[in-house]
């Protein structure tokens, strides 16, 4: 691992249909000509990775000039990251053991590297900053999302712990502010089926078996403040609410949709109801919903373990924060 990063794995693949060369051939097809045809703006930086014997194929042995192109070989290599500028917010640390590291993501940090979000993704972060390169998360959250995320520390433990996930034995509980509607009885546990296509940037429910649990609370309610912006969907004077939502699965996009789908958008969705084109440097309207607490008993000690945010929504303000908020039933 290179500053948090782990090497790029290429499975070659099978050679164009025209016939190639005999391996002995000077004009035989090799290793660093396929690098350099899949990523061109690379070139320089390939060629100079291969001289130093810093990419290798699977059993360890260092890729050259002249390594032949084999079909289904695996390369390893190390690309070197887009720049990137730094991000203004930072993850405060909640929790950390010999398992376990649990951070508070700010909004607009990514949860894993992919597309923009590579070196500052908080994953990448972690590891560099912390010195811990087996660092793997439990689950994550959207980029525009805060609050509780858990990773493991060590390889060993990944298992036992995602497992966690996988049988639903990891209870997240959410805020979310979003405007009230008089007529919607709450609470109500809202279900459908979720599908999210590769490539399209917003998830839709679909007719089907439903995959998808959320149950949804009002913590209170208040008057719209003027230092709220209004949403053009959101007609007057429709007054704000803190819900609570409690996931029973994790599909993606899951609370924003349901929430949506009771005629209560959260606040700063730039994907639903409608979507719009928000430039990536612009901060000024997060989304209102925060990953509040995560809690689970762990596979290891038997022991329960809650872990809390300590931040707030904007369009909440006051001084209490979450873990002073009830619902209207009473409970904490």
């Amino acid at each position: 691992m290179r500053a948090g990063l782990n090497p790029t794995r290429l499975r070659l693949p099978a050679p164009a249909p025209a016939p190639a060369p005999a391996p002995g051939d000077a004009a035989a097809p090799t290793v660093l000509d396929y690098l350099v045809t899949r990523f061109p703006d690379d070139e320089t930086r390939l060629r100079e990775k291969v001289a130093a014997r810093e990419v290798l194929l699977d059993d360890g042995a260092p890729v050259d000039e002249r390594t032949p192109y084999r079909a289904h070989d695996t390369v390893w290599l190390y690309r070197d990251p887009p720049p990137e500028p730094e991000l203004p917010f930072r993850a405060e640390v909640l929790h950390r053991d010999e398992n376990l590291l649990v951070v508070d993501k700010p909004h607009f940090v990514a949860t894993l590297p992919r597309g923009a979000y590579v070196a500052r993704s908080l994953l990448v972060q972690l590891r560099r900053e912390l010195d811990l390169p087996e660092l793997s998360p439990i689950h994550r959250l959207d980029r525009v999302t805060a609050g509780v995320v858990v990773f493991t520390v060590r390889r060993e433990v990944r298992g036992a712990y995602q497992q966690l996930l996988d049988t639903r034995s990891l209870d997240k509980e959410y805020l979310a502010v979003a405007p009230v509607r008089a007529d919607l009885e709450l609470p109500v546990v809202v279900r459908s089926r979720i599908v999210k296509e590769r490539g399209v940037l917003r998830a839709s429910e679909v007719a089907g078996e439903p995959n998808a649990e959320s149950r949804v609370s009002l913590v209170g309610s208040r008057p719209w403040p003027a230092s709220v912006p209004r949403p053009p969907w959101a007609p007057p004077p429709a007054a704000l609410g803190l819900y609570r939502l409690e996931p029973r699965t994790g599909r993606t996009h899951q609370l924003r949709l349901h929430l949506a789908r009771l005629g209560v958008p959260i606040l700063g969705d730039p994907f639903y109801p409608a979507l719009h084109d928000v430039p990536e440097d612009d901060w000024s309207d997060p989304l209102q919903l925060l990953a509040r607490s995560v809690a689970f008993t762990d596979p290891f000690t038997g022991e329960r373990r809650r872990f809390a945010s300590r931040r707030r929504l904007d369009a909440w303000p006051g001084t209490d924060g979450p873990e002073g908020t009830e619902c209207e039933d009473g409970t904490p």
